[in-house]
């Protein structure tokens, strides 16, 4: 019998962006797949920094299916809400395709909520909550289809670890070393309910220290600085407009009418997912 197959896709976050290791990234899906068990893994990384639903849907996931993989993790959306193409139906039409795609071949499919990048940086809140709008709505299509396809599913949208420094990089929007264990330590247990994971698991101990406050400021200063400017050529104008509309309904105390808006698009999204689902199944005579 060959070793259990696992297959992650995504994008930095899975690439394993801020936990360095030999010179390369390593990240979390690499610390869970060295932590599975007695039993081994092969292991195969298609993530790549900066993908989005698009990406992931055109070329990770045929490269994947040919893998025959025994567990996939599709970790993805952070970047689609950093574009002004941003549109949730696509997003969800996209997940849909690719978690059925995966399922469908008996694979065992890891998917994760994760929380939005303008929190991360902190952005004041006028930019900050458009951003937030959109990362929520990501979560609730990622909740919803890895029901849809009984997924393992990961709630890295909240809780006590997002608040404490030293579980994230210098750049503050990717985990550090710690943080990456801390997604492995949680994902092997949810694994070890499910019967697919056993043993000790990942160690939630890192090897390296955290990053100082110099750190961070260096990267700001010199890597951060392009990373701003590649993401404000595409977002800043259209995120200027949405700050603007923020600040319309905050002072006219409409503000409630923007995540209402942002909760029926998501809605709409799904429902269409259900409707293109039942066209497809054949008229049962």
């Amino acid at each position: 019998m060959r070793p259990l197959r696992f297959v992650a896709l995504g994008d930095s976050l899975t690439e394993g962006v801020g936990d360095p290791s030999d010179g390369a990234w390593r990240g979390w899906a690499a610390l869970l797949a060295d932590g599975f068990g007695d039993a081994p893994v092969e292991f195969i990384n298609l993530a790549v920094s900066g993908a989005q639903t698009r990406d992931v849907l055109e070329k990770q996931t045929p490269a994947g299916l040919d893998l025959e993989p025994d567990v996939v993790s599709v970790v993805i959306g952070v970047n689609d809400t950093l574009r002004r193409t941003f549109d949730i139906h696509a997003v969800a039409a996209r997940l849909d395709e690719v978690y059925a795609a995966f399922t469908g071949r008996g694979a065992l499919l890891l998917t994760a909520c994760l929380p939005d990048p303008g929190a991360m940086l902190g952005l004041p809140g006028v930019l900050a909550n458009p951003l937030a709008r959109r990362q929520r709505a990501v979560n609730t299509v990622v909740h919803a289809l890895s029901e849809r396809y009984g997924a393992v599913h990961l709630h890295a949208a909240e809780g006590e670890w997002l608040s404490r420094r030293e579980m994230w990089s210098a750049d503050r929007l990717h985990p550090g070393e710690r943080g990456h264990r801390q997604l492995a330590v949680r994902f092997h247990a949810l694994l070890a309910e499910a019967g697919v994971a056993g043993g000790a698991g990942p160690s939630p101990e890192p090897e390296q220290p955290a990053p100082t406050r110099s750190a961070s400021l260096r990267w700001l200063a010199t890597a951060g600085t392009g990373w701003v400017a590649r993401r404000c050529t595409d977002l800043l104008p259209q995120l200027l407009r949405l700050a603007a509309q923020e600040i319309r309904h905050r002072a006219r105390g409409t503000s409630a009418r923007l995540d209402l808006g942002a909760s029926h698009a998501v809605t709409a999204a799904l429902a269409a997912l259900t409707v293109t689902e039942h066209r497809a199944e054949p008229d049962v005579a």
